[in-house]
């Protein structure tokens, strides 16, 4: 029964799902983790493989605690998502081995190569080959030729395909084969270099996403509130208001009131002149 036995996939299966389901990873997109639920979404097939047996309490309960894992936040380009998403699901194999291996390391390599690859890949596919494909695209379509939206759909689609198929063998393949090198204390030093990587993403993130600043200042004194914030700290505003949601985050406020606070905290500041 598909609750006690998973059929064992090929590889070439494994590289076709990576493609795909990296494509489709923003079919369910959310404002809470973004793209999350379609990476769980490309990795499932890995995690049903690896704990099969559904009528296992022990692999039950290890194959949820790998769903909820893989529920984390994620945001990256679709197309360079796949080659996150074939390490992880490398990785995944490892974590099956629980005595030598600590699944914390999954997420803290995906939130380190989110940055990077986002950057690559946003340059290359939106910045570059879109304009390419609907340049070219437009120009014929402008002469009346059928071949103007046939041409950019082909020259957005080919690339995509070609670079999401061999990202996603590269990142399994990869993890495959540096992975079984590591042991216990080397990946305890992987896990603090992509611990760093990973935080000085989500640092930037901080700074240039959110931008919160304040007109605040001081006629009889000329002093203006937002460079003596500066001179503490350069975005110390952003980051508050990043300190104060992850504070309400930890305490498990839910996303609704968040938005709410967000919202309605927002209007009200900034009708008092206080933020803008």
């Amino acid at each position: 029964s598909n609750a006690t036995k998973t059929a064992k996939r090929s590889d070439f299966k494994k590289y076709f799902q990576f493609m795909w389901r990296s494509l489709n990873i923003q079919a369910s997109w959310n404002y809470e983790r973004q793209m999350n639920m379609g990476f769980l979404y490309g990795i499932a097939p890995t995690l049903d493989e690896l704990y099969p047996n559904e009528n296992d309490p022990e692999q039950l309960a290890h194959k949820k605690e790998a769903y909820e894992r893989e529920m984390a936040f994620y945001n990256c380009t679709p197309q360079t998502s796949a080659f996150t998403l074939g390490l992880a699901a490398s990785m995944e194999q490892y974590a099956a081995d629980r005595e030598n291996f600590n699944p914390e390391t999954i997420n803290a390599v995906k939130t380190s190569l989110m940055g990077p690859l986002s950057g690559v890949g946003d340059s290359f596919f939106q910045g570059t080959v879109r304009l390419i494909a609907f340049g070219l695209g437009i120009s014929l379509a402008q002469q009346g030729s059928v071949l103007g939206p046939i041409l950019a759909m082909i020259i957005s689609i080919v690339p995509s395909v070609l670079v999401t198929w061999f990202a996603g063998k590269l990142g399994y393949t990869m993890g495959s084969k540096y992975l079984t090198k590591l042991n216990g204390g080397m990946m305890d030093k992987l896990m603090y270099v992509c611990g760093i990587v990973g935080l000085m993403v989500i640092g930037a993130m901080v700074a240039s996403m959110v931008g919160l600043t304040t007109p605040i200042t001081f006629a009889s004194t000329g002093l203006v509130l937002q460079d003596v914030l500066n001179s503490i700290l350069p975005n110390l505003l952003n980051l508050g208001i990043v300190m104060l949601m992850y504070t309400l985050i930890r305490k498990k406020v839910k996303t609704g009131w968040l938005l709410g606070i967000c919202i309605v905290g927002g209007v009200a500041i900034n009708a008092l002149g206080l933020l803008v």
